[in-house]
């Protein structure tokens, strides 16, 4: 994954020495770039902030954003302007540490574009060469600018690529519905969003884009969940719980980011976390979960969606193992998945075979890595020989998820498997049964 910058605006500390704010103290942030930074002076890269802010406005400065919990972020209030200068009140004391800091103020629009020319020099260069399988659009706002950057990304060969728009303003809320539509998956940035909003009202939002996304089986991940594992070996009881809840609302994944990044315990958060997700998927509730995305589906429900919910409804009647899935775009595993089946669902990526005018290739690793970032999806590349020789890839993909579930404890002799598969135009549910080696 990419991860754009944006419009963010920046502040280098050049000696790179930690400089000490105390609370209550003066600091003016200035345009004026050839001042050194310091306690009393913040240069930004920006020559428009002073006509932006007015007196009350909040703006924070840090490696990352204040928390509440973090000494290592600043807190600043906006007294008055003065020409290009911003006279600011201290409201915190922090050490700052580092050469590069983050300032963000709150509620104010930058009159900045969302993807930057440094993010189109980064993704045509180094993700053209590593041929990235998603990009984190950072402060997504509109619609538009996950089009924007469809549309550049076609540009550099990386039309493969999927687009995590990462909603983290409230102007993003705002559209969020219409940035869903036209993305692959959302990332819940609670960092920014948090400064937005006072803090009562984030779950609000948090249980309304998760709610959303599950709808219409998007990917969505819940960013800063154990924010004081930056220098404690446990999570506080509110963080565990927190990252439980965001499990039981239906997030895919959880994102780290000051924990593993410069925290003193990145191993032991990533374990933390790993368990209480573990823990929490095994209380939920799937069956409710089932019905109420079901309850959502345009009526009358499209073939592909009535195909998938019975594949999904079938595991359930037969007490099934696992649910295979036949794929090339990923398209179906993600449908499965969007109903939450109570088992795993393996997906057999087919590679397809594409050709331009130098060589012929076969896609599909890039298709099996991105379903990686859909919750309940085991994804599995097939062999492109059936493909090359145009035979039925069925048993051999079989054979295959039944190796896999075998080996990581999936699957045992007896037990069954929902197969969900298309064919041409048509899309097929059916039962089987191990019995060995062999499948009935």
């Amino acid at each position: 994954m990419l991860d754009t910058t944006g419009p963010e605006l920046q502040v280098c500390n050049k000696t790179g020495n930690p400089v000490d704010f105390k609370a209550d103290s003066h600091i003016t942030v200035t345009s004026d770039l050839s001042k050194e930074f310091c306690a009393e002076v913040l240069p930004v890269d920006y020559a428009d902030l002073a006509k932006m802010v007015r007196k009350g406005d909040t703006v924070y400065l840090g490696q990352h954003l204040f928390t509440g919990h973090e000494t290592t972020s600043v807190w600043l209030e906006v007294l008055e302007t003065k020409g290009q200068d911003v006279i600011c009140l201290v409201k915190n004391s922090a050490t700052l540490a580092g050469s590069m800091f983050t300032v963000y103020v709150s509620n104010v629009p930058i009159n900045l574009p969302t993807l930057t020319e440094h993010d189109k020099q980064v993704i045509s260069k180094w993700g053209s060469r590593n041929n990235v399988d998603f990009i984190s659009l950072s402060y997504t706002c509109h619609a538009e600018d996950v089009k924007e950057l469809r549309d550049f990304l076609k540009k550099q060969n990386l039309s493969e690529t999927q687009i995590y728009a990462k909603v983290e303003t409230v102007e993003g809320m705002k559209h969020f519905d219409e940035i869903l539509q036209e993305a692959d998956g959302i990332i819940f940035g609670r960092g920014n969003l948090g400064i937005d909003l006072p803090p009562e009202k984030v779950f609000l939002f948090q249980k309304y884009a998760v709610n959303k996304c599950n709808i219409v089986g998007k990917p969505v991940v819940i960013t800063r969940v154990v924010d004081s594992m930056t220098g404690n070996l446990r999570p506080t009881r509110a963080e565990a719980t927190d990252v439980a809840n965001a499990v039981l609302d239906g997030a895919d994944g959880i994102m780290l980011g000051a924990e593993t990044l410069r925290g003193l315990y990145p191993v032991e958060s990533i374990k933390i976390v790993g368990k209480i997700c573990a823990e929490a998927e095994n209380v939920y509730n799937y069956t409710l979960n089932f019905k109420r995305i079901i309850r959502h589906v345009e009526e009358p429900m499209s073939y592909a969606e009535s195909v998938a919910s019975s594949a999904v409804r079938s595991a359930v009647k037969v007490n099934a193992a696992i649910i295979v899935v036949f794929t090339s775009s990923g398209r179906a595993a993600r449908l499965i998945a969007k109903y939450r089946p109570h088992v795993p669902v393996v997906a057999i990526v087919t590679p397809r075979l594409q050709a331009n005018s130098l060589k012929w290739t076969f896609s599909g690793a890039a298709q099996a890595r991105q379903l990686l970032g859909v919750r309940g999806v085991y994804p599995i590349l097939g062999s492109p020989d059936n493909v090359a020789s145009g035979s039925s890839i069925e048993e051999p993909g079989l054979r295959l998820a039944i190796e896999h579930g075998r080996s990581v404890g999936l699957l045992k002799s007896s037990d069954r498997i929902v197969v969900f598969q298309k064919i041409g135009d048509s899309a097929v549910v059916k039962i089987v049964e191990v019995q060995g080696q062999l499948l009935v």
